[in-house]
């Protein structure tokens, strides 16, 4: 890989034979773990501007029509998690000559608040084959960490590291995308600027950088531009922006022209049609049926058909699947049962997914399992082989299971001697969901039939007879493990304690996917260890914990939520924990705080724990039951400093390894649905 510094370049073809498609991966972290921030993409013409606003991407605009651009979203790291930009460079226009890579942060918000902030570039492959730390940052809202751009028939990467005050606003402004501002203005707007429309020269975040190889562009110089609209009005709530208790949920910021109105899609409604049918034995006819099947065979056969025909049929579904494997956008088509020679005896992928786009073929290799069915190591090493002498691209591995960092499903071998490179990716069912789910539910699709047709999946996937629920199975260890800390037996260093740890983060992973498809919203989890920790290293600390505690914790992050949603398990108790605080205003009287808190809870289930946070000892507490009619129960009676509240609810946890009702993990599934419905909607 190679570490860039700050204004290098460098041209991606020689890094990499396989770049003209490439993921752009967007990092930071920060103390709290709660720091977010967004990412947009412009793609530039002649003089340094966007041809028009749909040259603008983020978050209300995440794909180009021709595929060479769609924002991917957050994906979970070791250390946090990592916004994805899937670029590709063979379908960019030829009069586009550079394409701009920033991130923005809302509600007073800044870079300065985020460290270790990073971009990197990997190959189709998922090689990667630069990064760029950026130093520095300080009151900037909005960031640019790079940017590719034509050198002749090459593409060639960018350091940048240039911050801009002005916000998202004002980096969109500054290359040509007519934002309105609204009515309300900046209050930050100096007299100047209002009568000028550009903020003065010691406004600049940043000096302008200069070319570091002879006969390359400039780097772009910092905006000049404040516009008088903030920020926010580009769309819709940001990333970081909890609230205090005092602040009330104020109306949505008005909608303008411009960028802000995305084309019109097709969505379903959450509430089912009336049915017309004449009592409850009546089954509703369905595209994929899904009756006793009598083998796991069957199941993989059947559920993969059904997948490839969906993508291969809703373009934005197909994309949205394999651009995070670095396929081009074109001409998807899909196969299942394919013969391929291998040695003695042809083996038979369960399915292969071919793109094409400009007379070139994109290929994979598709292997799929279900309910708690393993990947074989074998079996894919042989597809991978295949993939590599055949010229293909990819081998994709579809199962229940969730990856993790560090942690692969299947273990392979890559002849190094081989020029053609073949990618390894996962897939799990769940995630496969989560995508179904946001684009009928939330973001669209371009047809009717389009969403009946994910409708039709998603019924199949959450079928009990398909076997495509997700990750189901806490592993073998979790009953040996329970039993150990219940007889405080379980000993630091018990390998078995790091598999209920990987376990745990799986399942929270898929409780984020699963959370986020119903919500619309980004749900990751919130990890604290420093960046570039091994993730190996902070798992055996994880589990070395949960010898000494016998807990489970993650904490989750939920756009719009007021704060980190935590999760505890105590294994020795057999209680689930879940809360969230809030802090509480910097003025104002905590008698009126409190009151405020038990009227925005007026719906919110009686045995809802509240506890006064209160710097260096435990605060009250109470249940809201009883505080209904007496919210100063809650106030320290010696009138101590309180810092907010903690509300918590508490549930039986599940005592099985698996998914039934009296699993654990469907026990975790109704103790986060339950706390966010009765609890976290509340405070919003």
């Amino acid at each position: 890989m190679r570490e860039m510094v700050k204004g290098g370049n460098i041209g991606l073809a020689a890094l990499s034979e396989d770049a003209g498609s490439v993921i752009v991966s967007l990092s930071w972290s920060s103390a709290s773990g709660d720091g977010d921030a967004d990412v947009s993409v412009l793609l530039l013409g002649a003089g340094g501007k966007v041809r028009d606003d749909a040259d603008f991407f983020f978050y209300n605009n995440p794909a180009a029509a021709d595929g060479s651009v769609q924002l991917l979203g957050k994906t979970p790291t070791a250390d946090g998690s990592e916004d994805r930009i899937s670029l590709d460079l063979t379908a960019a226009p030829p009069d586009v000559e550079r394409i701009v890579v920033a991130a923005s942060r809302y509600g007073g918000a800044c870079f300065g608040d985020l460290d270790d902030l990073r971009v990197t570039l990997a190959d189709r492959t998922g090689e990667t084959l630069l990064g760029f730390s950026a130093d520095g940052a300080g009151t900037e809202r909005a960031f640019i960490f790079g940017e590719l751009y034509r050198r002749g028939e090459e593409w060639k990467f960018r350091a940048v590291g240039q911050g801009y005050r002005s916000g998202l606003a004002g980096l969109a402004t500054d290359f040509g995308i007519e934002v309105d501002e609204g009515d309300e203005g900046d209050e930050h707007a100096s007299a100047a600027e209002s009568a000028s429309g550009h903020a003065p020269a010691s406004e600049r975040a940043t000096p302008p950088l200069e070319a570091t190889s002879a006969g390359d562009p400039p780097a772009p110089a910092p905006p000049l531009q404040e516009p008088s609209a903030p920020a926010r009005d580009l769309g819709r709530a940001p990333a970081d922006h909890g609230r205090a208790l005092a602040a009330p949920p104020g109306p949505p910021p008005r909608r303008h022209g411009g960028p802000r109105t995305a084309k019109k899609k097709v969505t379903l409604p959450d509430v089912p049609r009336r049915s017309l049918a004449e009592n409850d034995f009546w089954r509703e006819a369905r595209l994929f049926p899904v009756p006793p099947l009598r083998s796991d065979r069957e199941r993989e056969m059947r559920a993969t058909s059904v997948l490839l025909a969906v993508m291969a049929q809703v373009p934005e579904f197909g994309r949205r699947l394999t651009a995070a494997f670095g396929a081009p956008a074109g001409r998807m088509q899909t196969f299942v049962e394919v013969s391929l020679p291998f040695g003695d005896a042809p083996r038979r992928p369960d399915g292969v997914v071919r793109v094409e786009r400009a007379g070139r073929l994109w290929t994979a290799l598709i292997e799929t399992k279900t309910n708690g069915n393993p990947l074989k190591s074998a079996q894919v090493q042989d597809y991978m082989d295949i993939a590599a002498r055949r010229g293909y691209e990819a081998v994709v591995t579809l199962s229940n299971d969730v990856a993790l960092e560090g942690s692969p499903l299947v273990d392979v071998k890559v002849d190094g001697r081989r020029k053609h490179k073949v990618a390894l990716w996962h897939l799990s069912w769940a995630e496969v969901a989560h995508q179904a789910h946001m684009l009928i539910r939330h973001e669209g699709v371009g047809e009717a039939t389009h969403a009946w047709l994910l409708h039709e999946l998603l019924h199949y996937l959450q079928h009990e007879n398909s076997g495509c629920h997700g990750f189901q199975n806490m592993g073998p260890a979790w009953v040996p493990v329970r039993n150990g800390i219940d007889t405080e037996t379980l000993v630091q260093g018990d390998r078995r304690a790091v598999e209920v740890v990987e376990s745990w983060e799986r399942l929270i992973r898929q409780v984020c996917l699963r959370l986020g498809g119903a919500l619309g919203q980004k749900v990751l989890p919130v990890q604290r260890a420093k960046r570039g920790t091994d993730p190996h290293s902070r798992r055996a600390a994880l589990a070395d914990r949960l010898c000494e505690e016998g807990r489970l914790t993650a904490e989750l992050r939920i756009d719009g939520a007021p704060g980190i949603l935590t999760i505890i398990a105590d294994l020795r108790t057999g209680k689930l924990r879940t809360s969230v605080e809030i802090p509480v205003p910097d003025h104002g009287y905590p008698l009126n705080w409190a009151k405020r808190l038990v009227r925005r809870l007026s719906d919110a289930p009686a045995d809802v724990h509240v506890e006064a946070l209160v710097a260096g000892r435990r605060g009250p507490r109470g249940t809201l039951e009883r505080l209904r009619p007496e919210p100063a129960g809650i106030l320290p009676q010696d009138g101590a400093r309180i810092t907010g509240f903690r509300l918590s609810l508490f549930k039986g946890m599940g005592s099985t390894r698996g998914n039934a009702e009296s699993g654990f993990i469907r026990s975790v599934d109704d103790a986060v649905d339950r706390f966010h419905a009765g609890v976290v909607t509340h405070l919003a």
